[in-house]
């Protein structure tokens, strides 16, 4: 296979990488100070460990001469691409950042950051914090701002239904509060 073709396939691969600011509205990349303190360790931990480990195994699987038959190398090079990329997502997503700090909203009407406790139509209490595209966690009740649920909560207030298209139909919730505190 030439060369020629081996670069444009690389080439369309990161072209394929999904672009940060593409992913929300306006360029925009809401997110709480908890949330960036996640995505900058994560960068800060690629940049300062994974990475520099990443290059020593791929250097001294180099120097083991042939690098076509060199699992390691081969290997240490596809690990090298992927936090290659990881970094360059983390770094665009930091740089669109513009962090919300929920400590700072006050009142009953739900923005982002807030967090919200909903009845549904079994009586059922739920409670969600709305967060970034990037910290959304559903076990732990956080929800993306940019989310169906989500989306149907912002502007609403205590005390008001809301129809929620679910994978299971239709469902209303009643907000019983909204509230803004500290999402960790």
């Amino acid at each position: 296979m030439s060369k020629a073709f081996v670069k444009e396939d690389a080439e369309a691969e990161e072209d394929n990488d999904q672009s940060p600011d593409t992913a929300v509205p306006g360029g925009k990349n809401y997110i709480t100070p908890y949330g960036a303190k996640l995505l900058r360790n994560e960068l800060k931990k690629l940049l300062d460990e994974d990475r520099p480990e990443v290059v020593r195994t791929v250097s001294w699987a180099a120097s083991n001469g042939d690098r076509s038959e060199n699992g390691d190398y081969i290997y240490g090079k596809r690990r090298l691409r992927e936090i290659d990329k990881r970094i360059r997502f983390l770094t665009k997503r930091l740089e669109i950042a513009e962090e919300v700090d929920p400590l700072q909203q006050k009142g009953k009407t739900i923005l982002f950051g807030a967090t919200v406790t909903v009845l549904n139509e079994n009586e059922k209490r739920k409670k969600y914090s709305i967060v970034g595209i990037d910290e959304t966690d559903i076990a732990k009740g956080k929800i993306s701002w940019l989310s169906p649920v989500g989306k149907a909560l912002l502007q609403k207030k205590e005390g008001e239904i809301v129809t929620i298209k679910t994978p299971k139909g239709e469902e209303d919730f009643e907000i019983l509060k909204v509230s803004y505190e500290e999402i960790s």
